[in-house]
């Protein structure tokens, strides 16, 4: 049997708008929601005992599987490098390399360690993410939105530092304000209108300053809303008119673009992007 060429890899692998293209992301979506079910079921201990063995099984055949659509991956891809730098391409690295890591962990005294490494194969799921077009808009917001968002948790630590470091010296360690570090802790849970009530002002004055500090994260939690808010309006207006690549997933081209101007990928033409004529 004859091993299909790239270019017909290509359009399967990173193509949708072919029936094969259609059924292979189909089998993979399956075939990542029945390993996050191995995983789930493998976290049961009586489960595990009673079929352990297979479901070792499963996850190494699983573990293969995604192990041998990566490397196919990059081996179709216009733009390897570029690839294997997306996020889609670190999320398919993170599905595969927790069971290569547990290999090269020995020794009793690193359980905690193999656990850790186990649950880390949650990750897999994120891989669902390249099969939602609107989780992809959302994931352009964010990105169009991180210096904002980077600017507004700066803000942020800067205010929790200055109304932790305020009840430090208002309320003192007799009322359970034994550090600065700890005092920031209630500020950041006060101004997050979470509170736990793990530790309370005692005093008129530290009583004041917290009903500032829960009136002030009121206001706050609508500043990065109305950020994302702002993006995610703009990159789905430009939905409209532009596509992002298959492969490095950036934005910006024009509709009848038939290359990526980023990386140099093959573009490819939906229903709702056909180029314009004329």
């Amino acid at each position: 049997m004859q091993w299909p060429s790239k270019d017909v890899l290509y359009t399967v692998i990173f193509g949708t708008e072919t029936p094969a293209g259609r059924r292979f992301d189909l089998a993979l979506i399956v075939a990542i929601l029945l390993s996050i079910g191995v995983l789930f079921l493998d976290s049961i201990s009586a489960v595990r005992a009673e079929i352990g063995p297979l479901l070792y099984g499963l996850e190494w055949a699983f573990t293969l599987l995604f192990t041998l659509e990566y490397a196919v991956r990059i081996y179709c891809a216009q733009n390897r490098l570029a690839y294997m730098r997306s996020f889609y391409g670190l999320m398919d690295v993170l599905a595969v390399l927790p069971n290569y890591l547990v290999i090269f962990v020995p020794g009793a005294n690193f359980l905690l360690m193999v656990r850790l490494l186990r649950v880390f194969r949650i990750f897999r799921i994120l891989k669902l993410i390249r099969y939602i077009n609107e989780a992809n808009v959302l994931l352009r917001s964010l990105n169009q939105s991180r210096r904002k968002i980077m600017v507004f948790f700066g803000s942020l630590f800067i205010l929790v530092t200055l109304f932790g470091s305020l009840l430090y010296v208002v309320e003192g360690p007799e009322n359970g304000f034994t550090s600065i570090p700890l005092s920031i802790y209630w500020a950041i849970v006060t101004i997050t209108t979470v509170g736990f009530g793990d530790i309370t002002p005692q005093t008129p004055f530290g009583q004041g300053i917290a009903a500032v500090t829960m009136l002030m994260g009121y206001a706050i939690i609508a500043v990065p809303t109305g950020i994302i808010t702002a993006e995610l309006g703009r990159e789905i207006r430009k939905e409209y008119d532009h596509r992002h690549c298959p492969q490095c997933d950036k934005s910006g081209h024009e509709r009848d673009a038939k290359f990526c101007k980023f990386c140099g990928g093959e573009m490819e033409f939906s229903a709702e992007n056909k180029p314009i004529k004329g």
